[in-house]
């Protein structure tokens, strides 16, 4: 596959700055990322995936049971991950080492110890959607687009430049393909039609944006809207509250911070 990030591409960054990562301890049943041990104890499998992934798996040989919170699904990358993903650590020894490290630092209780765990978990992340996306996808979604050396290159024009106003053709040209058979392959590999999944994307973006207690309007621009109007009964039909109210909420726990 042509490495695309080395043409400019990276497939992840925007991705990543969007949306916080938080990791905390988990139970077998609630957890989302568990790192299993081999018979000698050196860390050999990880499960991503949903709560209880890491279900039958024997207790002593596990080194990390945690919750993962990255967004939920309003970041497009988990809602496209499998149920269950899995890695064998033996064909990757620097993944191994965060792994151990990412054990060591659970169990140890150190000082700052929850900020080095959400660290090791996005590098364990990020590696885990490498393999994913250069493994490709079985089934549409986000993760066959990033797959597809054509496509990636027009999601992340949109990921980075998401107040543009995107035409098919603009994308076509992106992707080097002709109009008909972007909107076809784009349509068949990601799921739905490049103006849904921009559309999807800005409002994803503009709750964000709403939730640090910016205003409607400046939102509303930022997105590409033409007029507030617009932007809330998009809102609206996306998130079935007004932004005004999304605004209010934050406002409230930005005051209830400072008091």
């Amino acid at each position: 596959m042509e490495n695309l990030e080395m043409a400019g591409f990276d497939r992840l960054t925007t991705l990543m700055e969007r949306f916080a990562l938080q990791v905390m301890p988990a139970d077998a049943e609630q957890a989302t990322l568990v790192v299993s041990a081999d018979d000698s104890g050196a860390a050999s499998q990880i499960l991503f995936g949903l709560p209880g992934v890491g279900r039958g798996i024997d207790p002593e040989r596990v080194l990390v049971c945690v919750a993962v919170d990255w967004g939920g699904l309003d970041n497009p990358l988990m809602a496209a991950l499998p149920g269950r993903f899995e890695f064998a650590l033996a064909q990757d020894a620097e993944m191994a080492g965060v792994a151990s490290l990412m054990h060591s630092e659970l169990g140890a209780g150190r000082c700052g110890a929850a900020s080095v765990v959400n660290r090791l978990a996005e590098v364990l992340i990020v590696r885990l959607l490498r393999a994913q996306i250069e493994a490709g996808s079985t089934g549409p979604g986000l993760i066959a687009g990033l797959s597809d050396p054509r496509l990636s290159r027009a999601i992340v024009s949109i990921h980075d430049q998401p107040g543009r106003d995107w035409r098919n053709q603009d994308l076509a040209e992106i992707a080097g393909l002709s109009l008909s058979r972007f909107a076809e392959t784009f349509m068949a590999i990601v799921g739905e039609t490049p103006a849904a999944y921009l559309r999807r994307w800005r409002l994803t973006l503009a709750r964000q944006d709403l939730l640090k207690g910016d205003r409607v309007d400046a939102v509303a621009r930022r997105y590409g809207y033409g007029s507030p109007e617009g932007f809330a009964r998009a809102f609206r039909h996306r998130y079935g509250r007004n932004p005004l109210d999304m605004r209010a909420y934050a406002a409230t726990i930005i005051d209830a911070r400072a008091g």
